[in-house]
């Protein structure tokens, strides 16, 4: 996968995927999200392996995570939908670029917007929040989730470009 700066570039178009791919697609190997999340940050396309976390208004496993090397993975957060809090901030957005993440894509709400949207990664959120959300260290990691539509597990693949969000059960080929 190609890399520029800080961030693994996208090697693969959404919609050319889906059009190239329709038989992994009605399988189920190839899934695509709802449209229900905002674009954030520099880079409006990236891929890469999933990492899974399930928390819920709490965000210090989130940080454990991100305070690991990346290399090029993207973290999918599932905070069940929760619009009264971010699980994510500026600090946190900073931190996954300099690990070497590709990306964020968050079931739940992001705040620092400004901040965020100036990080060379990719982040995909519901909407923003200005209230932090608790510091109690519960949550669930690498568990399969489901939200927008469909099961993700860790270990599979994302693509995500302005088009919206692709998920593989394997690395998809250019």
């Amino acid at each position: 996968m190609p890399f520029a700066g800080n961030t693994y570039m996208a090697s693969l178009a959404t919609a050319e995927a889906c059009d190239s791919n329709a038989a992994l697609i009605a399988s189920g190997d190839v899934r695509c999200l709802q449209p229900i999340f905002q674009i954030y940050g520099q880079c409006r396309a990236f891929s890469g392996p999933i990492v899974t976390l399930k928390v819920f208004e709490d965000c210090v496993l989130v940080r454990e995570l991100l305070e690991t090397r990346g290399d090029g993975r993207v973290l999918v957060i599932d905070g069940g939908g929760s619009m009264r809090c971010s699980l994510v901030g500026g600090n946190l957005v900073v931190l996954a670029q300099n690990m070497g993440w590709a990306g964020i894509v968050v079931n739940g709400c992001i705040r620092d917007v400004d901040e965020i949207n100036g990080c060379d990664i990719g982040v995909r959120a519901l909407a923003s929040h200005p209230q932090k959300s608790n510091k109690k260290g519960i949550g669930e990691k690498h568990i399969p989730v489901h939200f927008a539509g469909t099961l993700i597990r860790d270990g599979e693949w994302l693509y995500a470009d302005s088009d919206g969000i692709l998920v593989s059960k394997t690395e998809l080929s250019v």
